[in-house]
């Protein structure tokens, strides 16, 4: 009994000295963590601190290219006057012909079909699913080509119209400018082959219709010259340089092109000429009723 006693008085004390062990064991862990993490502060600090002063050096940087770009701003609007957005304006809206001689020729009248070339250039749609061109935009696209054949002389332009009703104003039309008009019929192979009499080489071709005028407008097209197309809602305007969107099938509507670019090609190039009236060009004794079914009011766009 007496050995048993003292080996348990043994193992109790064992286990008290492993105990204290084991606890002077995690404040040793303890310490060592704690001066670990303060020294690890301490190295961390200055990197901080870099960090922080370029933060706001980048910032203040930022903010100075900000003002400065602010003050350019201010000085490009405070020098361009209102006067000057007024008159842009005005020459916008400013159209070559009063809209009611638009409207007369039914230049603004398309059809039934519209392709997706062409809907950016659509109005709206009759009762008749017919497609109606924007006026604002046929007269602005007449514009843009009278500055485009400007840049040319007639020798450099050629003008294709093989349906019948633009021979007499696409005649007309190369009488007064000096350019050259093909119509009736296309001399195909005329721009590509050069074994050919009347092999003839245009830096500019005019394309009244994109399908009827195909052989004109492919060989165009593979010697890499600028087009010109007058296109109606049916027509694709993938090969077109410049697009004038129009009634390409009227008589009245091709006459009134034909005279508004002879009329700002002669002027353009101050070409005396005398300029005949746009009645001449636009025949209005056969004057069709169905393009005068649209009133002014509603094609103002």
């Amino acid at each position: 009994m007496f050995l048993k006693c003292q080996r348990i008085k043994k193992s109790e004390s064992e286990k008290e000295v492993a105990s204290e062990s084991i606890v002077t064991e995690k404040k040793a862990k303890k310490s060592s963590k704690k001066s670990a993490e303060k020294e690890a502060s301490k190295m961390l600090e200055p990197v901080n601190e870099k960090e922080t002063k370029k933060r706001t050096s980048d910032r203040s940087v930022l903010l100075k290219e900000l003002k400065e770009k602010a003050k350019k701003l201010q000085a490009g609007i405070e020098g361009v006057g209102t006067e000057d957005i007024k008159e842009e304006l005005e020459k916008k809206r400013e159209l070559l012909i009063p809209l009611e001689d638009y409207v007369k020729t039914g230049i603004h009248l398309g059809t039934r079909v519209i392709t997706p070339d062409m809907k950016p250039f659509v109005y709206r749609r009759r009762a008749d699913s017919i497609g109606v061109l924007n006026t604002s935009l046929i007269d602005e696209q007449i514009k843009k080509a009278i500055d485009f054949v400007s840049k040319y002389e007639p020798a450099e332009i050629v003008l294709a119209c093989k349906r019948e009703a633009g021979w007499k104003p696409a005649i007309l039309f190369s009488e007064i400018t000096g350019i050259r008009v093909f119509t009736k019929k296309y001399p195909a192979g005329m721009m590509t082959n050069t074994a050919l009499e009347n092999f003839y080489e245009p830096e500019l071709v005019i394309v009244c219709d994109p399908w009827i005028d195909k052989n004109a407008l492919n060989d165009a097209t593979l010697t890499n010259k600028k087009k010109i197309i007058l296109c109606d809602t049916n027509n694709f305007t993938a090969r077109a340089d410049l697009v004038i969107p129009c009634n390409n099938k009227g008589s009245k509507s091709l006459g009134l092109i034909f005279y508004l670019l002879a009329r700002g090609y002669i002027e353009k190039k101050k070409i005396k000429v005398k300029m005949p009236s746009m009645a001449l060009f636009v025949d209005e004794e056969e004057a069709d009723i169905q393009y005068i079914q649209e009133s002014p009011k509603e094609l103002a766009v």
